[in-house]
């Protein structure tokens, strides 16, 4: 059973930082495609950036190349997204997924485990 919790959303004024954690328990985390998504109410949720698992290839959605970093820490079972340079269209709830795919998928769909969430709200 594959187990995923977040921490470290918060609320920031444009232009600052903010680093997202995803601790994962459970089977295969080191094999596991990761992702994070993001979500705003009466929005779909959104493809934010996804990580393979041996080979760490990244991906990530147009809107936040360049400014958000999707990283993996093999040795404790946990996932990052660093969050630069932060605009208040970045303001949402932040999910971290997994998937058995062998490769990074685009649609939430196609992740079987997700985290609860953690809210981002990006002020002026």
């Amino acid at each position: 059973q594959v187990r995923l919790v977040e921490s470290g959303g918060g609320l920031v004024q444009a232009g600052n930082s903010l680093r997202l954690s995803c601790a994962a328990s459970g089977p295969a985390f080191n094999y596991r495609i990761m992702a994070w998504f993001r979500q705003v109410p009466g929005q779909e949720r959104e493809f934010v950036a996804g990580i393979g698992g041996i080979d760490e290839y990244t991906f990530y959605h147009r809107s936040v190349e360049g400014r958000f970093t999707i990283s993996r820490d093999h040795a404790i079972d946990t996932l990052y997204l660093q969050m630069n340079g932060l605009t208040p269209e970045d303001t949402a709830v932040y999910f971290c997924a997994s998937s058995s795919s062998t490769v990074v998928r685009l649609v939430a769909a196609q992740y079987s485990h997700w985290g609860q969430g953690t809210q981002v709200t990006v002020s002026l």
